[in-house]
């Protein structure tokens, strides 16, 4: 016996698989396993659709022949051209930009009456200010339904869709789809703030098993109970920790458009890894009197970064160490040398260096505590957030420190999923589709 498949009318709530990649084969896979877990609608992301155009849409419909297919095109201008497109191509729904002129979003209106194509309007990055205004704009001009999308960029920087949601929720009765970092933890409060279309994108084409995923993005919206997700957690200023230690330096590094590592600053500790705001010391080869001191100003959990010139002799050793260890910081950096690493690994404190050796220098008391230095041409300011594991230690800087934490997570991510198709047999080029992308 088939599924029941929702129309496009309802019944409400229904879950939306965003396949935002840009490879049409890796976009059906998921679909596939998305609607064996529940999915009800499926569309045709943004991304897939400017890498395959509308042969997206086609081959979703061929795929997927009963199933409702949206057009994700943000169409701002050509509203006929690009609406009459996707019916053409076989969508059920397209996609219109709230910032579009009236004009637009009035002939993608009319091309839906003719074609039997429905009109979602997207508010993605409406100005607030008019925020509510514009919605009841838009549903004054014939839209089947509104959009709430938080995007991802912005997502990175902590934000969620909520309260827009709240607010589109009371300018208009039309049925409200929401986007942006949905997961089945957060898919309940959603519904309760007026959603009828859960759009989820990361939460399934990141996790290794989508099925599941979708499975438990449905049970979420049925008993309106959280589900726990392993997908899409977010970092605020008050957890940048916690969402750094489940990532790597090499997430860091790829979230940062590959900026390198701190060069020539190697682990001590193997297998210890750090994340916390920096303290920074200034001081001359081998002094060591302000990297003591500064060991007492340094927060609890905070990584003492120290630039004594990447030179010999050792400015931290087993004393220290112990000292760092009792103060409760959660690493150590030196632009220079150290001794007794056998000691911080004994005791759990993790610590990078450029050097080892056996020569301790003298606290001469040469330096500064608390400015801004420069090590191996990075530069590092008091409260940057310092990341060190095995593959070596990175620098985020704290105006951004949420937003790289998130994207060194959305990496990690994402990787699961890439590893969970390699697994099942697939070669690395393959999944990434390799000789599609060369430069020519």
């Amino acid at each position: 016996m088939s599924r029941v498949i929702p129309g496009v009318d309802g019944p409400f709530p229904v879950l939306q698989v965003a396949l935002d990649y840009i490879e049409i084969e890796r976009a059906i896979r998921l679909a596939h396993e998305a609607v064996a877990g529940g999915a009800d609608w499926i569309e045709a992301g943004t991304p897939l659709i400017k890498s395959e155009g509308f042969e997206a849409v086609r081959k979703l419909r061929s795929a997927f022949p009963h199933h409702v297919i949206i057009a994700d095109l943000k169409t701002m201008d050509a509203g006929r051209i690009e609406f009459e497109a996707a019916a053409n191509a076989g969508a059920t729904i397209a996609v219109v930009l709230a910032a579009a002129s009236d004009a637009t979003i009035s002939q993608c209106v009319e091309v839906g009456y003719k074609y039997g194509l429905k009109t979602y309007c997207d508010t993605i990055n409406y100005p607030d200010y008019r925020f509510a205004e514009r919605v009841m704009e838009i549903s004054r001009l014939g839209v089947d339904f509104i959009g709430v999308h938080m995007p991802i960029d912005d997502q990175m920087r902590g934000q969620d869709p909520l309260a827009r949601l709240k607010a589109a929720r009371s300018a208009t009765d039309l049925p409200l789809a929401v986007a942006g970092g949905v997961t089945s933890e957060t898919a309940p409060d959603m519904l309760k703030a007026g959603a009828s279309i859960i759009i989820v994108g990361g939460a399934l084409h990141k996790a290794s098993d989508a099925r599941r995923a979708a499975m438990n993005l449905k049970q979420a919206m049925t008993t309106g109970i959280p589900e726990a997700s392993a997908i899409g957690h977010r970092s605020t200023s008050g957890n940048i920790k916690e969402i750094l230690l489940r990532t790597s330096s090499s997430n860091l590094s790829d979230a940062m458009h590959h900026k390198p590592c701190l060069a020539n600053i190697h682990p001590r500790t193997p297998g210890l890894r750090m994340a916390g705001p920096a303290q920074t010391v200034r001081s001359c080869p081998g002094d060591w009197n302000k990297v003591v001191q500064a060991i007492d100003q340094t927060p609890s959990g905070g990584v003492l970064v120290v630039d004594c010139g990447g030179v010999t002799p050792a400015v931290f050793g087993e004393l220290a160490a112990h000292s760092a260890k009792n103060r409760g910081l959660g690493g150590v950096v030196i632009h220079g040398a150290i001794r007794d690493s056998d000691v911080s690994t004994r005791i759990g404190l993790p610590i990078f260096s450029s050097s080892v050796c056996s020569n301790a220098g003298e606290p001469k008391g040469f330096g500064e505590i608390g400015t801004e230095i420069i090590i191996n041409g990075q530069a590092v300011r008091p409260g940057d957030w310092i990341f060190g594991d095995d593959d070596g230690v990175m620098v985020l800087p704290k105006e951004q420190a949420v937003e790289y934490a998130n994207r060194a997570l959305d990496v990690m991510e994402m990787e699961q999923r890439l590893s969970a198709e390699i697994l099942s047999g697939k070669s690395l080029a393959e999944v990434v589709n390799l000789k599609k992308w060369e430069k020519h």
